[in-house]
C-alpha cells in the first residue's frame, strides 16, 4: 500500500533522513520507534509532502513524492501531527466537520461513530476545542482525521502527555481502525503500546532504519533495544 524507498530529507543544509526504506501493508499497524531526533517525525512529514526530500514514496503503486500536502491527503493518507493542530475557537463538532472531504459517497466514519468511540467528545460537542484537556484534544484530532476517511493514517506520538486510562483508550481506537481495514503508521516512544498493538516494528536511528521485525523479535533483540531505544 505504502512503499518508501531511499528517502532522503533536508532542513535547509541539514541532511536528516539518509536513505529510509520501509513499507506499510493494507490493514497493518506498523510502529516506527526511536529516540527523539532519530528522524521519525521527519519521515511522517516527508511522506505528507511537508519537508524537502528526495527518493520515492509510492502510494498504492503511484508516486506521491512531489505532490502538495492537500493532494496527498486527497489520495487517502491521513496525518495526525504531534502538535494536534485543532482549531481552538471552533466547537468539537465544527472541528470534525472540517475533517470531511467532499466527493466521498459512502465514508466509513460518521459523527455517530466518533461520538460512540469517544463519548467524552459527545459531551463536549458544542464546546470550543481550545478549552478541552490535552487528552480530549488528542481524541478530537484523531477523529477529525478519520472524518476524511483515509485508507492509511500516520499518527505522531498520540499518547504523549496522556493519562494511562486515555492511553489504553487510544490503543483500543487504533485496533478498531485495523478492524475496519485502515492501515496505521504509528510513531511512538512508549514501547508498551507499540509492542502490544503493532504487527511490525521499525526502529530508526540517525535518520535510517536500523531494525525491522515483529514485536516478539524486537523483544528478543536486546542489543537493538539497548543501543537505539533505551535511555
Amino acid at each position: 500500500m505504502l512503499k518508501v524507498s531511499n528517502l532522503n530529507a533536508f532542513y535547509g543544509k541539514s541532511h536528516v533522513l539518509h536513505g529510509v526504506d520501509m513499507h506499510v501493508n493494507a490493514g497493518e499497524i506498523v510502529a516506527l520507534l526511536g529516540r527523539n531526533g532519530s528522524g521519525r517525525s521527519t519521515t511522517a512529514k516527508s511522506i505528507m509532502g511537508l519537508v524537502d526530500c528526495r527518493g520515492s514514496v509510492l502510494w498504492q503503486g503511484k508516486e506521491s513524492l512531489g505532490k502538495k500536502t492537500y493532494e496527498i491527503a486527497h489520495l487517502g493518507l491521513g496525518y495526525v501531527p504531534e502538535s494536534r493542530d485543532i482549531f481552538p475557537k471552533l466547537t468539537v463538532h465544527q472541528n470534525l466537520l472540517l475533517g470531511q472531504k467532499s466527493g466521498k459517497k459512502s465514508p466509513r466514519w460518521s459523527f455517530d461513530d466518533m461520538y460512540k468511540m469517544f463519548p467524552r467528545l459527545k459531551e463536549r460537542e458544542h464546546t470550543e476545542a481550545g478549552v478541552l484537556s490535552g487528552g480530549e484534544q488528542q481524541m478530537l484530532t484523531l477523529c477529525r482525521t478519520l472524518m476524511g476517511d483515509p485508507d492509511l493514517i500516520i499518527i505522531d506520538e498520540p499518547t504523549e502527555g496522556l493519562a494511562p486510562k486515555i492511553v489504553e483508550l487510544v490503543a483500543e481506537y487504533l485496533k478498531e481502525l485495523r478492524k475496519r481495514g485502515i492501515s496505521v503508521l504509528l510513531i511512538e516512544q512508549k514501547l508498551t503500546i507499540a509492542m502490544h498493538i503493532s504487527d511490525r516494528c521499525l526502529v530508526m536511528g540517525h535518520g535510517h532504519i536500523v531494525f525491522e521485525g515483529t514485536p516478539d523479535e524486537l523483544r528478543a533483540n536486546q542489543a537493538i533495544r539497548k543501543e537505539w531505544l533505551e535511555v
